[in-house]
């Protein structure tokens, strides 16, 4: 039997609460979505949460609040999925790529010399689950040097006085970072609930909003909540009340509102995260590596060190001393004796689209290396030791075939 990469953890209890969640009435957003923005807000010790239907489209929303428009330049890491890239250019902005560490993450020696006056944001990407290292990241953006470029051009821009960090932690629900969990460390947290995460609603994402004073972070809260909904100023659940269905549109927003069918997957997934979800994935990572690191070929992902822990989202393999061709052959030998591996991932000037901007692989080198010689390894909830066991063992046969060990 094929050994799956990724699959959802789908069971009676999740089914339980959909179906209730069917029964209640409330099929769109309503009282199981507050309950979940509630739960996140306490787990990641942010005044206010907003769930979304997608990583991408919260992310989205969060450059056009802070009114990020053509001309401006927005700076992400190469390595990364094209979504973090994309959202960018909806905004007709520019994507000002840096290159990462081996560690997966953004060079922050290498942000500053990107910056310019038409830098208006930056969004590191918790590649795996391993956090940023924000304290650095914020530090950098404190220098008056740099202060000192920004430009505001909006309402919200004048009242932060400096570039936006919005964190990409699509990867990091329930990773840490200076025995914090990751939420509460930028200006904003967007989270990715997709159905391959650690915490999945099948689609959606989450919002967590820690912007300094003076913004008051519960009116901006309310603010991206009727940018979800079109710029209508009540959602259903308040249009419900008695005498309450007279509404208004303050602005040309979105539609991207999570619904409490979603939630109610989450729900679940939330109350055993800690308790069951993060232990096995933890445990996955650990047998990988006790096994792994045996092999002098082997470069096996971090997942902590003294400030930082994985959320256990991807096993990032790397392979010694392997072309391009070589991993892509071992891939597909793992493939053919039946264990589902993957890649992450594809750096944005390789894919079409970026290439066609002029972007060359060329220029980020450590990008370069990390793309053709790693492989992600199966990571999920109900994968046995058996199954643990015989991907070990496909992997190292593998590699060891086409090295010609």
């Amino acid at each position: 039997m094929l050994i799956p990469f990724s699959p959802p953890r789908i069971d009676n209890k999740v089914i339980d609460e959909i179906t209730k969640a069917l029964q209640s009435g409330w099929i769109t957003t309503g009282p199981r979505t507050k309950l979940f923005e509630k739960k996140i807000a306490a787990y990641c010790k942010v005044s206010n949460v907003l769930a979304v239907n997608s990583w991408t489209s919260g992310a989205e929303l969060l450059l056009y609040w802070y009114g990020i428009k053509e001309g401006d330049e927005v700076i992400v890491p190469v390595y990364t999925y094209c979504a973090t890239a994309n959202i960018v250019m909806h905004r007709g902005a520019k994507v000002i790529m840096v290159d990462v560490t081996s560690d997966f993450g953004i060079d922050l020696s290498k942000i500053e010399k990107h910056i310019t006056s038409r830098t208006k944001a930056i969004i590191p990407v918790d590649v795996g689950g391993l956090p940023t290292d924000f304290s650095k990241l914020n530090s950098l953006l404190q220098k008056q040097s740099i202060k000192d470029l920004f430009v505001a051009e909006s309402e919200n821009q004048t009242k932060l006085g400096r570039i936006m960090v919005l964190t990409d932690a699509a990867h990091s629900f329930g990773a840490i970072y200076d025995n914090e969990k990751v939420g509460s460390q930028t200006d904003f947290t967007v989270f990715s609930f997709h159905a391959v995460k650690n915490l999945t609603t099948a689609e959606g994402g989450a919002i967590c909003i820690n912007l300094p004073k003076p913004f008051n972070n519960s009116e901006v809260y309310n603010q991206l909540n009727i940018l979800t909904l079109h710029g209508q100023n009540k959602d259903a659940l308040a249009k419900s009340q008695k005498g309450s269905w007279e509404y208004d549109v303050v602005d040309a927003g979105f539609k991207c509102n999570m619904t409490d069918i979603l939630a109610s997957i989450g729900l679940v997934e939330f109350d055993r995260y800690e308790s069951e979800t993060l232990p096995k994935r933890k445990w996955i990572f650990e047998q990988y590596t006790a096994a792994l690191e045996k092999q002098a070929w082997a470069i096996t992902p971090l997942y902590k060190d003294e400030i930082r822990m994985s959320s256990f989202h991807l096993y990032l393999l790397r392979i010694k001393g392997i072309s391009l061709e070589e991993r892509n052959s071992i891939i597909k030998e793992i493939f053919d004796n039946d264990v589902s591996v993957n890649v992450h991932y594809k750096p944005l000037p390789l894919l079409s689209y970026y290439e066609s901007l002029n972007y060359d692989m060329n220029d980020f080198p450590i990008a370069k290396e990390l793309w053709e010689t790693e492989i992600s390894l199966p990571v999920f909830h109900d994968l046995s030791e058996e199954q643990l066991e015989r991907v070990i063992e496909v992997v190292v046969n593998a590699v060891n075939k086409i090295k010609g060990l």
